[in-house]
């Protein structure tokens, strides 16, 4: 039955996977992308390999990465959903804003690049005009 109502609004709302080792930011994003109708969060993780795994079983329209988290990290991440479905809307959001991350992350199909304290606003906004395809 689960399975049956995450399909349904799946069909209605953009869905969301959050993958940060960040407990607190996690939460805040959750709030924040709760107040808004049209989206959905089906689901989060806090390390690579639950990334992979909960992405390829999900199916997200949007993923919201982290950089640095346990095991291979978001760039192994990216370029998995990247290889498993390249039309997967990928946001990076770190703490470490890099030109040097900024490059190899666009480079490996990220859609959006942004810094966690102090671009949290803008993420809300892009995530409001992301349309579902």
């Amino acid at each position: 039955m689960l399975n049956f109502v995450l399909i349904m609004e799946k069909n209605n709302q953009t869905t969301i996977f959050i993958a940060d080792d960040s407990e607190i930011l996690r939460n805040h994003l959750i709030t924040m992308i709760n107040e808004i109708k049209e989206l959905k969060i089906i689901g989060y993780a806090a390390d690579t390999e639950s990334s992979k795994s909960e992405i390829k079983r999900l199916k997200p329209d949007i993923v919201i990465l982290d950089i640095r988290m346990p095991g291979e990290g978001g760039i192994a991440v990216l370029k998995d959903i990247k290889q498993v479905n390249s039309n997967i809307t990928v946001i990076i959001l770190t703490d470490y804003p890099y030109p040097q991350y900024r490059t190899k992350c666009m480079a490996e199909g990220a859609d959006y690049f942004f810094e966690k304290s102090t671009e949290t606003e803008k993420l809300i906004d892009t995530l409001k005009k992301i349309k579902k395809g």
